[in-house]
């Protein structure tokens, strides 16, 4: 049995959601012994994203226990984890994200005893090849990104088989430089430091996870994707969409729009 794959997928409303889960969802079933954490940024879970999830074909449960069903070749289970409303409410930039993964940490300490986690965000793209290099991480690997800033990769940089720095169009001064779709992590290191867990701060959360799990050496980071040569992942970022314009159920009731509609984003008034 291959060791089980955790992958942690933060979501939330707006209307290229179910466009990107569908994606993302699809290119998961082709990795085996996998467990999808799908998070919802709200108070409560979606009926749209469950319908969305079945049609997928991938089995899930609400609050599942991994131990009992790592044999099934998919499973997905879903939370709700809300942006805090102190930074919901700020005019700066928002810490997206940060409850989500944060709360599939909790799971994991509480659900899991070995494997490794990854952070899929659902607007990337990904090579199935990465998700079978990951899952023998041992405390720490890495890979480069690809489409991110204007360097348009950010990656370690190695020499002789060493990480030397790392190569990013914004350093600043993170001591991990690094993007959120190029690291995994062994869930028995995740055991260890119990205090590990995701910065609310915007631009640094990738580096201030990593820096909670201290101590970690550069040595200690294994370098995936042919030691850093290929890139097998890409923030390719889906474009916005506007929110739909209201529908004329005065012209179109009684027809197929309005459930169409039903999974449509309006918006807030």
């Amino acid at each position: 049995m291959q060791p089980p794959l955790y992958v942690i997928t933060p979501t939330y409303r707006r209307p290229e959601q179910l466009a990107e889960l569908t994606r993302l969802g699809y290119t998961l079933k082709h990795v085996i012994n996998l467990l999808w954490l799908v998070i919802e940024d709200a108070h409560n879970t979606s009926d749209i994203v469950e319908n969305t999830l079945n049609r997928i074909g991938v089995p899930y449960e609400y609050y599942l226990d991994a131990r009992n069903t790592l044999n099934k070749l998919l499973n997905i289970d879903m939370f709700a984890a809300p942006m805090p409303d102190e930074y919901r409410k700020s005019k700066k930039a928002k810490p997206r994200g940060v409850s989500n993964r944060n709360r599939a940490l909790l799971w994991l300490r509480e659900n899991a005893t070995d494997g490794v986690f990854y952070f899929a965000d659902d607007d990337n793209t990904y090579d199935i090849n990465i998700f079978e290099q990951m899952r023998y991480t041992k405390k720490v690997s890495m890979w480069p990104v690809g489409l991110v800033t204007k360097l348009g990769v950010s990656s370690p940089i190695v020499k002789g088989g060493n990480i030397e720095g790392f190569y990013d169009g914004w350093i600043g001064g993170r001591k991990y430089p690094v993007d959120m779709a190029g690291f995994a992590v062994s869930v028995k290191f995740l055991h260890e430091r119990p205090q590990a867990k995701m910065p609310y701060k915007p631009g640094y959360e990738e580096d201030g996870f990593l820096k909670s799990l201290a101590p970690l050496d550069n040595a200690d980071i294994q370098l995936l994707a042919n030691n850093c040569s290929e890139i097998l992942t890409w923030h390719t970022q889906t474009k916005s969409n506007h929110p739909a314009e209201s529908l004329n159920m005065t012209k179109y009731g009684g027809t197929n729009l309005v459930d169409l509609d039903k999974q449509l984003v309006r918006p807030i008034k």
